[in-house]
């Protein structure tokens, strides 16, 4: 049923944040659609994608989870879909001195589209659940290693993500007491542009050769 193309890889504004949009083929069952190919994705980034665990999130209406990232090294790439309900996914580059540091860039998920976004190491991502039951499904590139994760204020106004709630935010209490981004800037907890495009270098040394393959930038 899976077709050759049938899955685009288009870069998001932010540097090394890249939305999978798939082809999905409807019948009387209901729809198939691939979500990701190991190979594509690895072609495009420019370094392998290996999966080290797979996480699950259920959210009610108008939760914020995020900013999340994870401390350089160990970092953690992630593969993030909505396989239920709807959400605001936005990516947040937390890189110093990258040319878009502090910048979001937001994807509309939902059930219907599997629409999912890849976040290189040194990004953060947060979300805002537009449905009740809204399941997200992260597929990350190392093991959660206690101690290396990093929290930013998704309500930091120095980001000013525009949260379309329609009540107060159901955050986390580690998220809503979070630093914000020159806060944890200040503090040394921010990996810089320079080392995560050194340790994007490092994983491409463990990528195999294979035919070169296009991606779309985004206007």
């Amino acid at each position: 049923m899976s077709m050759p193309g049938s899955l685009k890889i288009v870069e998001m504004t932010i540097p090394n944040a890249y939305r999978l949009i798939p082809e999905r083929y409807p019948d009387h069952r209901g729809s198939f659609h691939e979500g990701f190919r190991s190979d594509e994705l690895s072609e495009v980034i420019g370094y392998p994608f290996v999966v080290g665990q797979a996480n699950y999130s259920v959210s009610c209406r108008d939760t914020v989870r995020g900013i999340h990232g994870t401390l350089l090294p160990p970092g953690q790439a992630k593969l993030v879909t909505c396989i239920g309900g709807a959400v605001m996914d936005v990516a947040v580059d937390l890189r110093i001195g990258s040319p878009t540091f502090g910048q979001y860039d937001v994807t509309y998920q939902d059930e219907d589209s599997g629409i999912a976004v890849y976040l290189a190491d040194g990004l953060g991502h947060a979300f805002h659940a537009l449905t009740d039951g809204a399941r997200m499904n992260y597929l990350c590139s190392e093991e959660y290693i206690p101690g290396t994760m990093l929290e930013i204020n998704p309500m930091d106004p120095d980001i000013g993500i525009p949260w379309k709630l329609t009540g107060e935010a159901i955050m986390s209490e580690k998220d809503a007491g979070a630093l914000g981004l020159h806060e944890a800037a200040a503090q040394g907890l921010l990996p810089t542009y320079e080392e995560c495009l050194a340790h994007y270098e490092a994983l491409k040394n463990n990528l195999p050769a294979r035919r070169p393959m296009g991606v779309e930038t985004a206007q």
